[in-house]
């Protein structure tokens, strides 16, 4: 069984779910997102259960469900109770292979008073996969995230990025030394047919690097 591959963002809001149910779809991975903020509409689980349609893949459900669509240690105080990295660990669901964790906004997003996303990938041993989007500050947003990594000596795996700009992209990645995972264009109501097109698009190369990372 392979260490969790984490997916984190260099902001909220910029494509998280997304990449990470294009992930699973690739590799027919499991997906677990502990922490849900926010229960108005969909879910991250629940969209990603809608929209991979492999068979393999098992959809787990959440550590903690919170009403309110806020940092988790906001949520979880208002809604009485508290976030615990402890809780969240025993709580790892069983997987054969490949298990897609989807954190909560950035890397320094706080779970309580004194413990943050990147204190969760610590404790579950993950693989970062880090999600940019372009837009105004995103470069930096993007190298601080990849340096906070390198600082805590957290593997990463690369970048997925979502969006088109080469240049972009091209820079980051070399900035950064990370390798560039995938690249997608962002789409107004992505879906089933989105997610497996780009799965299908970047499960080759995604399988080398997954290998060459893991040796």
């Amino acid at each position: 069984m392979n260490n969790p591959i984490f997916v984190t963002g260099i902001g909220t809001g910029i494509g998280k779910t997304v990449a990470s149910a294009i992930l699973v779809e690739a590799l027919e991975a499991d997906y677990w997102k502990p922490v849900q903020a926010g229960l108005e509409g969909i879910t991250d689980t629940e969209w990603v259960k809608m929209n991979v349609t492999n068979r393999k893949s098992i959809i787990h459900p959440e550590c903690y469900r919170l009403q309110t669509p806020a940092s988790p240690h906001i949520a979880a105080r208002k809604d009485n109770c508290s976030i615990t990295i402890e809780n969240i660990y025993q709580q790892i669901p069983e997987y054969s292979c490949n298990l897609i964790v989807e954190g909560a906004g950035g890397l320094l997003v706080p779970l309580n008073e004194k413990e943050f996303i990147i204190d969760l990938i610590i404790a579950l041993q993950g693989m970062v996969v880090l999600v940019s989007r372009n837009y105004l500050g995103s470069i930096n947003h993007s190298l601080l995230s990849a340096a906070v990594c390198k600082k805590n000596n957290i593997p990463v795996f690369g970048w997925f990025f979502i969006g088109y700009d080469l240049v972009y992209e091209k820079e980051i990645s070399k900035w950064s030394n990370l390798p560039i995972i995938a690249s997608v264009p962002v789409v107004e109501a992505p879906g089933k047919t989105f997610v497996k097109a780009m799965a299908e698009s970047v499960k080759g190369s995604l399988n080398d690097l997954l290998c060459l990372k893991r040796r």
